[in-house]
């Protein structure tokens, strides 16, 4: 009996660590939640990109927006989910597949019509999509792909 409680420990503890950290890194918000996140003060450049995992050019340009983040300390990277809501496991699988060690928030709300313009007017409701938001709370929208290296002259620009 006690040779078998060992490792049903080592497997209870593994699994409660790794759900701690999907924990830690990934929550379902409301869109009012969303705008609260964006109007936090802050004093780096955050960056809040809008994916899917069923979006190729999004899981593309996702390992770009985490090097530079990674690399630059003067901003805050968020990755917003449009993934559907009730299965919320089909994106922390993905967050662990991939790595992704920046922040996950599931957007639940599915009526885009009603909140997309509050992100930005120009946005058609397309992904990839980014919003960046400076100290100053002033607001840049890119709609579309990026490469790393657009992404890093965007950021540049914004300093």
């Amino acid at each position: 009996m006690k040779v078998l409680i060992l490792p049903l420990l080592v497997f209870l503890s593994t699994f409660l660590l790794r759900a701690d950290r999907s924990e830690d890194n990934f929550k379902i918000i409301s869109f009012p939640e969303f705008e609260e996140l964006t109007q936090q003060n802050s004093e780096k450049i955050r960056v809040f990109n809008f994916w899917a995992t069923w979006c190729a050019p999004c899981v593309k340009e996702m390992p770009y927006f985490q090097n530079v983040q990674a690399e630059d300390q003067s901003l805050e990277l968020i990755f917003i989910s449009m993934d559907d809501g009730r299965k919320p496991d089909r994106v922390t699988t993905f967050m662990e597949k991939r790595n992704v060690t920046a922040p996950v928030y599931l957007l639940n709300d599915v009526d885009y019509n009603k909140w997309i313009d509050k992100v930005d007017p120009s946005w058609s409701g397309a992904i990839p999509a980014t919003l960046f938001i400076k100290p100053d709370g002033s607001r840049t929208f890119h709609e579309g792909e990026v490469s790393e290296e657009e992404l890093k002259s965007m950021i540049q620009q914004l300093k």
